[in-house]
């Protein structure tokens, strides 16, 4: 199921677009899918996987800074350059700002990279984005709209910290029963991520319809440029190809559903609507990406 994330998305989407009147009474549901998917990376989570890539700390150090200091401010720099409205740049931002997402663990076993350095990032950034996710969040929209850190910060610990550290919590004290269904957490994730993202693109069906073509062509340029960038600078950095690799597929994998969640209780619905897109462009290029690098295990980039 996991191998079929993108196609997934996808249908996911469409779902969503075609069938929103039966999607939209499940909005309620899409907190419960976040932590879900949260809870889902805690149990998958042991000290061991967390401490190992502090032996060698630079490639998590740049792959966090990446992540917290390019992605917003591409996000904010993209929208400026295309003139994007308030509502979406407040949604472009948030996609910036948030934690990498959980699939890029997913993609970065697909492209041979460096999987226990790619579950560190995310867990990382995830816990460092309580704190950086608002900060950031009202930094790069200041002259937009006025954003209630602490509110956002609540929010936050109730969508991610509780429901990871629950995960982390639950698989210490009980590792067999945490193994038993170790096989099927993957799976739960992708599953909890692709409702979300159908109840999220349900909610701005009116907004898809009239879409401009811009809009599209920002959660492009925000995706790639990212994963171009974490590549090229981890490689200037003195990265191995490997290791770039990992560090590339992170920055270029934001918890998507986190942003939407976080658009439609602090700002307006139409904010969660580059989430939904970026969420669809980041599985469907991480996808074709980790395909190419399968295909080129040997020194190519």
């Amino acid at each position: 199921m996991v191998k079929q994330l993108p196609l997934m998305v996808l249908l996911a989407s469409l779902l969503g677009y075609y069938f929103p009147m039966e999607i939209i009474p499940f909005k309620g549901m899409l907190f419960l899918m976040i932590a879900l998917i949260m809870l889902s990376m805690g149990l998958t989570l042991s000290l061991t996987d967390m401490v190992a890539p502090f032996k060698t700390p630079l490639p998590l150090i740049l792959g966090i800074a990446l992540q917290f200091l390019l992605m917003p401010m591409l996000a904010w720099g993209t929208s400026k350059t295309l003139n994007l409205s308030n509502e979406l740049m407040i949604g472009m931002v948030l996609v910036g700002t948030v934690p990498g997402g959980t699939t890029s663990n997913v993609l970065t076993f697909l492209a041979g990279g460096r999987v226990a350095l790619s579950v560190s990032m995310t867990a990382v950034s995830t816990l460092a984005s309580i704190l950086l996710t608002p900060l950031l969040t009202a930094f790069w929209l200041n002259t937009v709209i006025a954003v209630d850190q602490i509110a956002m910060l609540i929010s936050i610990v109730q969508l991610v910290l509780m429901p990871v550290l629950g995960g982390v919590f639950f698989r210490t004290l009980l590792p067999k029963p945490v193994a038993v269904i170790s096989p099927y957490i993957p799976a739960c994730a992708v599953l909890a991520l692709t409702v979300a993202i159908s109840i999220v693109v349900a909610l701005n069906t009116k907004t898809i319809h009239s879409l401009s073509g811009l809009v599209v062509l920002a959660i492009l340029m925000h995706n790639i440029t990212g994963l171009l960038a974490g590549y090229g600078i981890a490689r200037l950095a003195g990265q191995d190809i490997q290791t770039a690799r990992t560090i590339a597929i992170e920055v270029g994998t934001q918890n998507t559903g986190m942003a939407a969640a976080l658009a439609i209780k602090h700002f307006v619905i139409i904010a969660a609507l580059p989430a939904a897109l970026f969420s669809i462009s980041q599985n469907l290029l991480g996808a074709i990406l980790a395909g190419y690098w399968t295909r080129n295990k040997t020194q190519r980039p």
